[in-house]
């Protein structure tokens, strides 16, 4: 078995364990393997927290699909865990183009990937119902025509785009369930009984939820809820970047070092890299 399948067949076992796991987003390999030392066991990329180190704006169209690979490809370098990919929209408006980049994101190592229902444009934030159910199901062939099981994610996103309506986001995810999605994702439920309404709705599909604000749930919680999966988007890359610009203000505001004493040690964070 080569590494790439031993890495989805890991990934795959993950889902379909009895308790939830945490598959927390780096945005790049120094934090993957940071992340990967503490025992988590798998990772998915970020592409807010990507966008954001190179001075990009998220959720905009600026990363390219080769640039969100090229990420993509350093994590999976970084680490022996299984990698999953934020695909975001596919990349593409059509089916066959997130059919195209299934098969692309696939070659770059990783061994499974979301893709969403939003448009990326502001005025008409969701794809229409049918054309969404065709893009997953497109997505869906081409995961399955690779040589290891490709762990393909449906994410519905009306409630992160402000589109406050549960039934139809569950009614979404029930379809993208019928048409082949290994997980369902709707990012930004707001209480646990959003997250139980779509666990039983799609059961016994395993859900990921999202851990980044709102929600005050533990892995525990969720887990006996039945959530299989939980990940925390651009949650610890704005953690990160929240230290490190308190830590700038200080020094230009205040003219002091006190962040200094909160620093990991130099020590410490050279260990991580020495391989």
């Amino acid at each position: 078995m080569d590494a790439q399948t031993l890495r989805a067949e890991t990934f795959k076992a993950l889902h379909e364990r009895d308790r939830a796991f945490v598959m927390p987003n780096p945005w790049d390999a120094g934090s993957a393997i940071m992340l990967a030392s503490l025992g988590f066991e798998a990772l998915a990329t970020t592409s807010a927290g990507y966008a954001f180190s190179l001075g990009r704006p998220d959720a905009e169209g600026a990363l390219s699909l080769a640039d969100t690979l090229s990420n993509a490809s350093a994590i999976v370098r970084a680490t022996a865990l299984p990698v999953a990919a934020d695909l975001e929209n596919g990349f593409s408006d059509t089916p066959e183009g997130c059919a195209q980049t299934i098969l692309r994101a696939a070659a770059s190592g990783i061994v499974g990937g979301s893709i969403e229902d939003a448009t990326g444009i502001a005025v008409d934030p969701i794809y229409p119902f049918d054309l969404s159910v065709e893009r997953v199901e497109a997505a869906v062939a081409a995961a399955r025509s690779l040589p290891f099981p490709f762990t393909l994610t449906a994410r519905a996103e009306n409630l992160l785009h402000g589109r406050l309506d549960l039934p139809d986001t569950i009614r979404r995810l029930q379809a993208y369930a019928e048409a082949g999605a290994d997980v369902l994702y709707a990012p930004a439920l707001r209480s646990a009984e959003e997250v139980l309404a779509v666990v039983k709705a799609v059961a016994p599909k395993p859900v990921n939820v999202l851990m980044s604000g709102g929600l005050n749930l533990s892995v525990a919680q969720l887990s006996e809820m039945g959530v299989r999966r939980i990940s925390v988007g651009s949650a610890m890359a704005l953690a990160a970047y929240g230290e490190f610009y308190r830590a700038a203000q200080e020094v230009y505001e205040l003219g002091t070092f006190t962040f200094t004493d909160r620093k990991m040690p130099f020590s410490q964070a050279n260990q991580f890299f020495k391989g």
